[in-house]
């Protein structure tokens, strides 16, 4: 099975042998992936998406192709904490939730209402909110209701759904604080969450960007054919290697700026991205600087995240320019 196989265009696609992947494009802000594991009459669900109504349109589409009801399914797993990952976990009230135990911790951090806040605030809170509410407008924060995960782990949890042999491993913090790879090592599949961004920018909440390399690096050890990134279309060891590539290349531009004595502002102002401007939201280069910096300056200290949107606001204005 090659990636190239599965045209990247919205909705359900069969990836054989009982694995399918549900496809969001362009893989901006908010259009996530997800995916379905069956075998006999179990079935896992790789994440749900960033709100209750794409969720339920997503469940209705699996139902059609496999005749498998929402209250059908018997395990989510969240591969970490950001709501377009998580947000639908409602639309399945039966389902066992499993994340990792930092992503548990993290979903409670940034509930749905505070993104509905954020969003209907919008210009009041300057081209933070504006930018806010422009990249999260088609999006339903409102009617979401939260289920938290009900099983936890760390490390690795292996698992069956049917006679299929699955492996959840925890990879993070890299993206966020408790990223988790699902592998089918039968099928010779793997679905990434926001490990892998093919085609748009990698957005580095947590870091450190080491971990994050070696979970690319950790992919690419796997006998794997087909790989569903968290965002983007179905890719394969050349994407991996990709995604790797920008995060050395944005650490060694930020790290000789820092040590130059310039501003994550600046830094992230002044990195010229070459190849890497025509991925999707390239103004995320801010969110990956403050976080470099965050980890060069070993203090720990977290940029607000409205101040965080305000700079990809910024930066977004001087690309276009």
């Amino acid at each position: 099975m090659m990636a190239e196989r599965w045209t990247y265009t919205h909705g359900l696609k069969d990836l054989g042998n009982g694995l399918y992947a549900w496809l969001q494009p362009d893989g901006g802000w908010g259009w996530s992936n997800a995916g379905l594991i069956r075998d006999g009459d179990q079935s896992l669900l790789v994440d749900t998406l960033f709100d209750m109504p794409l969720t339920r349109t997503m469940l209705g589409a699996m139902q059609d192709a496999t005749g498998l009801a929402a209250e059908d399914i018997g395990v989510i797993v969240n591969t970490h904490a950001n709501g377009d990952h998580c947000h639908g976990n409602g639309c399945c009230p039966q389902a066992e939730i499993i994340t990792s135990e930092a992503s548990a911790r993290e979903m409670i951090e940034v509930p749905p209402a505070m993104l509905a806040q954020f969003k209907k605030l919008g210009g009041q809170l300057g081209p933070a909110g504006s930018y806010f509410a422009d990249i999260f407008a088609p999006f339903d924060f409102d009617s979401v209701e939260e289920r938290a995960p009900t099983q936890t782990f760390t490390g690795q949890m292996d698992m069956k759904v049917g006679d299929k042999a699955i492996e959840l491993i925890e990879v993070g913090p890299a993206h966020t604080a408790g990223d988790v790879l699902v592998h089918v090592p039968d099928d010779k599949t793997v679905f990434t969450g926001d490990i892998l961004f093919i085609e748009g920018t990698p957005l580095m909440w947590a870091g450190p960007v080491s971990n994050w390399i070696g979970a690319c690096n950790r992919i690419c050890e796997m006998d794997v054919d087909v790989i569903v990134p968290g965002h983007g279309p179905v890719t394969d060891k050349a994407g991996v290697r990709r995604v790797a590539e920008y995060l050395k290349f944005v650490d060694t531009e930020a790290r000789k700026r820092f040590e130059a004595g310039l501003s994550a502002r600046d830094t992230a102002l002044d990195i010229a991205l070459g190849d890497y401007s025509s991925w999707g939201d390239a103004e995320r280069i801010a969110v990956n600087v403050d976080t470099l910096y965050r980890e060069y300056r070993g203090d720990g200290v977290v940029t607000p995240v409205i101040e965080l949107f305000g700079l990809m606001a910024e930066v977004q204005e001087t690309q276009r320019a």
